[in-house]
């Protein structure tokens, strides 16, 4: 974040003349024309999203000096190889499948496929996991599902686009949730009698429901 324009006088505050030493207000300084790009290249390089945002918006192609840093964040480093890669990045793996949402939209962006590797880290996040089914795998998958169940919303989206049923094992999480609703209307296709008194505890997921069906 750019303090300094904030102040009438910035040039009098402790710091300014060393300012572009934090590479968010280099790399908006070299935006804006107060610096040449060449110059803040030193500053920019070693921060993951400052290097990210530069090689988007501005080199439009790889920054090797820069990849060590970005490859460090998982979801830049997933970003880097979508968009500027445009291919696998090996590299970067290892610190992208420890991160579970970015190992799944690696695997579906930019590998195309299945990531054996990173499905210890992706299982474990109830909504990488419910996603990496629905659009990687393509199929159910078992040995996720202990850990989708422990959050309603990937209960709804693992029933309704996975599974394309009803999932009785998960019923008990998601009975008490808002989710409820979505779920009656998308995999039960009719009301959900035993769950209506949590549904109605929320107004909005009530009156999604009551409209669905006729209540």
């Amino acid at each position: 974040m750019n303090i300094y324009k904030y102040f009438t006088h910035p040039e009098q505050l402790d710091g300014y003349e060393n300012r572009f030493r934090i590479p968010s207000i280099a790399y908006q300084a070299a935006q804006n024309g107060e610096l040449a790009w060449e110059q803040a290249e030193p500053y920019i390089v070693k921060d993951p999203k400052s290097a990210y945002w530069y090689v988007l918006n501005v080199l439009k192609r790889r920054w090797p000096e820069a990849e060590p840093y970005i490859m460090k964040d998982p979801w830049l480093a997933y970003l880097y190889a979508h968009h500027i890669i445009q291919h696998r990045w090996p590299e970067a793996e290892l610190y992208i499948m420890k991160d579970p949402w970015s190992a799944y939209w690696y695997a579906f962006d930019v590998l195309k496929h299945r990531w054996p590797k990173a499905e210890p880290y992706i299982i474990k996040d109830p909504k990488s996991a419910s996603w990496y089914a629905f659009r990687v795998l393509k199929r159910r998958w078992p040995k996720a599902e202990p850990y989708i169940m422990k959050d309603p919303e990937s209960i709804h989206k693992y029933a309704a686009y996975v599974l394309k049923a009803r999932w009785p094992e998960a019923e008990p999480h998601i009975m008490k949730d808002p989710m409820a609703s979505s779920y009656a209307i998308d995999v039960l296709n009719h009301r959900w009698r035993e769950a209506e008194p949590y549904i109605g505890e929320d107004s909005v997921a009530w009156a999604q429901y009551a409209a669905e069906f006729g209540l």
